[in-house]
C-alpha cells in the first residue's frame, strides 16, 4: 500500500503552462556529462539532433509537491538533473546506476550558475518510499525516478534533465586540447590505475589501447599539467584520495575549466565533438529549448559549488543490510534549509511535510 506522503505526492501533480515569457534557458554539462555537447546541439543540432537519445519522460509524472510549486524563492531559477553513467556502450537509461549526480542551478537574472554535487551514496528516499543509496533510484526507473528522488527529497522542482556515459567527456577534453590540472603526488597510482580500467586489452605487455584507439600515456610528475581526456576522466574518478567527497569537488573543478576552454574553440572542432559525442547523450530537452539561450550562453558563469549532504549535517557508516556503506545526512531538514539557501539564497526557507517526515525516517533507519 502507498504511504500517505507517496498519495500525497502523486496528487499534487504540478499543472503546468509553456510561458513564452520568463526565464531564459541555458544548459550545461556536468564533468561526466559534459556542457559542451549541448552547447554543440544548440549550434549545430538542426542537422544532427536525431543522433542524441531523445528519452520522452511524461512530466505529469514527476513529483514537484504543492509547498515547492507555490514557493515564490524558486522563482526565476531553472534547475536541472545532470547524471553520469558509468557505461562505455551508449546504454544510458534504465538499469544504469549514476556514478554523478549534479543540479544546476541557473538564475536568469543575474546569469549565475551554482553545481550541487548529491553524493551517490546517501541514504534517501529513492523516489518510491523505498530508502536506499540515492544513486539506486536511477538504476530502478531511469531518469525520470532518479528526478522524482531529488525533489521529493530537496524540496526541487526539476523537471528535465541530462546523462552522458563518460567516454562521450574523453572525447569532449580531447577535443578541446585536454585540461590544466593540478595533480598531487599521492593521486598519480589512482589516476593511472582508473585510466587502465577504463581503456582494453594490453597488446605488448606495456601500452594499453582504448576503446577509440586512444593510447594509455601514465602521469608520472605531481604539479600542473595538461590532462588529456582519458587521463582528465581518470582524475574525476579518483575516490582513494580525500574520499568521495574530494572526488566530486574534481568533477565540479574539472566541469569549471572545461566550461572556460570551450569558449575559446572554434565551429571546426566544435563539429568534430559534436559528431563523437552525441551517442553518448541522453537528454529530456528538445532542440527549440535549446536554440532558446544560444545568443547568452556566453554570459553565463559558475559562481559557486558544494556538495550534498553539507559538511556539518553529515555522517558515514555501514547500514548493513542491502545498503551496506554510506553517506547519511545526519539531519536532512537542516541540510535542505541549507541547499536551499545554497542555490537560492533563501535564508530562512519552510521546509514541506514531506521533508520533514523523510528526515525522521532516515533518523530512525540509521540511528543519527
Amino acid at each position: 500500500m502507498a504511504t500517505k506522503s507517496t498519495e500525497t505526492q502523486q496528487n499534487v501533480r504540478k499543472k503546468r503552462k509553456k510561458s513564452k515569457k520568463g526565464s531564459k534557458r541555458i544548459i550545461l554539462f556536468v564533468i561526466e556529462m559534459i556542457i559542451l555537447v549541448v552547447l554543440l546541439i544548440v549550434l549545430y543540432g538542426v542537422l544532427k539532433v536525431d543522433k542524441v537519445d531523445k528519452i520522452a519522460i511524461d512530466k505529469e509524472d514527476i513529483v514537484v509537491n504543492e509547498h515547492v510549486v507555490n514557493n515564490v524563492e524558486l522563482k526565476g531559477y531553472r534547475n536541472i538533473a545532470l547524471f553520469g553513467v558509468d557505461s562505455r556502450d551508449q546504454s544510458l537509461g534504465k538499469g544504469n546506476r549514476t556514478d554523478t549526480i549534479m543540479i544546476a542551478s541557473l538564475n536568469a537574472d543575474t546569469k549565475e550558475v551554482k553545481l550541487l554535487s548529491v553524493y551517490r551514496d546517501t541514504y534517501l528516499n529513492l523516489g518510491n518510499d523505498k530508502y536506499n543509496k540515492c544513486n539506486g533510484a536511477y538504476a530502478q526507473g531511469g531518469p525520470e525516478q532518479a528526478i522524482n528522488m531529488l525533489n521529493m527529497n530537496l524540496d526541487l522542482n526539476i523537471e528535465d534533465y541530462i546523462t552522458i556515459g563518460f567516454t562521450g567527456l574523453i572525447d569532449v577534453i580531447d577535443a578541446i586540447g585536454g585540461v590544466e590540472i593540478n595533480v598531487l603526488e599521492e593521486e598519480i597510482r589512482h589516476l593511472n590505475n582508473y585510466q587502465i580500467s577504463m581503456v582494453g586489452t594490453s597488446t605488448d605487455g606495456k601500452t594499453f589501447v582504448a576503446q577509440e584507439g586512444k593510447d594509455y600515456i601514465p602521469v608520472t610528475t605531481a604539479g600542473p599539467q595538461t590532462l588529456n581526456g582519458l587521463q582528465a576522466t581518470a582524475y574525476c574518478r579518483i575516490r582513494y584520495v580525500g574520499d568521495d567527497f574530494m572526488r566530486t569537488q574534481r568533477q565540479r573543478d574539472v566541469l569549471s575549466l572545461v566550461l572556460e576552454k570551450a569558449k575559446t574553440v572554434n565551429p571546426t572542432t566544435l563539429n568534430k565533438i559534436l559528431d563523437k559525442a552525441l551517442p553518448n547523450v541522453s537528454t529530456s530537452l528538445d532542440i527549440d529549448e535549446m536554440v532558446e539561450v544560444l545568443s547568452e550562453v556566453s554570459q553565463y558563469s559558475i559562481v559557486g559549488n558544494d556538495g550534498f549532504p553539507f559538511e556539518e549535517y553529515r555522517s558515514t557508516g555501514n547500514l548493513g543490510g542491502n545498503v551496506g556503506s554510506a553517506v547519511i545526512p545526519v539531519d536532512l531538514q537542516a541540510n535542505v534549509r541549507r541547499l536551499h539557501q545554497f542555490l537560492f539564497n533563501a535564508n530562512d526557507y519552510e521546509l514541506s511535510e514531506e521533508v520533514i517526515t523523510y528526515s525522521q525516517k532516515i533518523s530512525a533507519d540509521t540511528g543519527r
